[in-house]
């Protein structure tokens, strides 16, 4: 693998720096968020099953997959002396990511539907994955943590209102929740523009607002790209998960059942709250939809929890290390998770969002900072990219497999995947004693 580093020269950075920095990501999250919170929906509303969900959904991890590393790769090698390295990624992402939030909720047919989650879900990583990079890029290794607890806020913030989009829509702003089509109802539609146009806008603050640094050696860069074809980078990216780091390989065990455990949440809180506490499965009445705004309502508040404890993670890793305070907040969300299958009052799943939103926050942060601090510099975007296989591996296999316990076990009764997340997620949890951490204090940055 080559050896083209950025500078080795990194200050630290002022808070508005690393807010500017890490601002995109309020963006990034509306389209995130949006699709996690809808796309259930969406397919339900178009006729899709609930055993056939999880295959429906595979488009997003399988993208991912292919995506991720390549863009990592890729935006190692890149520099230009006004756009930078990472930025090119974001703003191309943030295009492409626009379109699709547009265009989806506009989708007539289910296979247009599962089309459109292909693109966003690309567009998305597409931006995404060079922001993890950007962390290592420009912070001394000191400052990495609160880099992506910065991030977490603003994933948590911009989580919030996407989620909470079409609830808003509709009992704050009059927009029709139901349709007499049965098609995908207004206060969704207008949920989408209103994430394409904050999408772009926040990415492009960071676009314009950040200066990255040049490469040590940019005429070697220049070689290097010169000499490298696409099937090249294909293949070094794909190898990477035989050349991972141990501490990377033991990460990697903890995201694998964090990301199953995330992705069974995300493909059937929708079809669980509604069938289990508002008893329907008429995607077409209003007591269904009622249901599924009240699901955006409670990904807001997990993800708001999560913005709030983004910025106390990296306090309580000083005091108990990093592995263990992503210990404890997984097995939060774990027991969140699990909560769920005692309610009966909606408003009740607000505080098994609290659980949910711990978790959350530390899987945005945690595996990232204990990881960037063993890679080397000048493949932090390729590594990235590479550990990102263990968030698109497990979803796949939960879209594998989910349907079919459900069907097999359960009586296809969509609670059971939460449940099974929720074990999960506790596994995960304690998973994390295994990792080897080599974290760096500010006072060990100083000798």
């Amino acid at each position: 693998m080559s050896q083209i580093s950025i500078s080795s020269v990194k200050p630290r950075l002022t808070f508005w720096q690393i807010w500017n920095m890490s601002f995109g990501f309020l963006g990034i999250q509306f389209g995130f968020a949006l699709q996690n919170a809808n796309v259930s929906r969406i397919f339900e509303t178009l006729g899709a099953s609930k055993d056939e969900l999880p295959i429906l959904w595979l488009a997003a991890p399988v993208t991912g997959l292919l995506v991720q590393p390549i863009v990592g790769y890729y935006s190692d090698r890149t520099w230009h002396p006004k756009w930078g390295r990472r930025r090119p990624f974001f703003a191309i992402g943030a295009i492409l990511a626009t379109i699709a939030l547009f265009a989806m909720p506009n989708s007539t047919a289910l296979w247009m539907a599962v089309i459109m989650l292909w693109l966003l879900d690309a567009s998305i990583n597409i931006s995404m994955e060079p922001f993890r990079a950007f962390v290592g890029d420009m912070l001394p290794n000191e400052q990495r943590t609160s880099g992506f607890a910065m991030q977490s806020f603003f994933i948590g913030l911009g989580a919030v209102i996407a989620s909470a989009l079409p609830y808003l829509m509709t009992n704050w702003f009059g927009v029709e929740n139901v349709t007499s089509d049965g098609s995908i109802p207004d206060s969704v539609k207008w949920s989408f523009y209103i994430g394409g146009i904050a999408y772009f806008t926040a990415v492009m603050w960071t676009v314009f607002n950040t200066k990255e640094y040049p490469p040590d050696d940019i005429e070697k860069l220049r070689s290097e790209n010169a000499e490298i074809g696409v099937f090249t980078g294909l293949k070094e990216s794909f190898m990477g998960i035989f050349k991972m780091p141990k501490t990377m390989v033991q990460l990697a065990f903890v995201q694998f059942f964090s990301w199953f455990a995330l992705f069974a949440m995300w493909i059937y809180t929708t079809s669980a709250v509604t069938s289990h506490i508002y008893e329907t499965s008429d995607t077409a009445s209003a007591l269904y939809n009622e249901g599924a705004d009240w699901v955006g309502i409670c990904f807001a508040i997990y993800n708001g929890i999560a913005a709030l404890v983004a910025f106390l993670l990296p306090v309580v890793a000083k005091k108990l290390s990093r592995k263990m305070t992503h210990l404890i907040a997984l097995v939060l969300g774990g027991l969140g998770l699990l909560s769920m299958y005692f309610i009966s009052d909606p408003n009740l799943l607000l505080v098994s969002m609290i659980g949910v939103g711990i978790a959350w926050a530390s899987i945005l942060s945690m595996p990232y900072a204990m990881l960037s601090s063993i890679l080397p510099s000048n493949q932090m975007g390729y590594y990235m990219g590479v550990f990102n296989f263990f968030i698109v591996i497990p979803q796949i296999v939960a879209a594998g497999i989910l349907g079919f316990l459900l069907k097999t076990f359960f009586g296809n009764i969509s609670i059971y995947a939460l449940i099974i997340g929720g074990f999960s997620m506790i596994i995960a949890g304690f998973l994390c004693i295994f990792v080897d951490d080599n974290e760096i204090t500010n006072d060990d940055a100083k000798n």
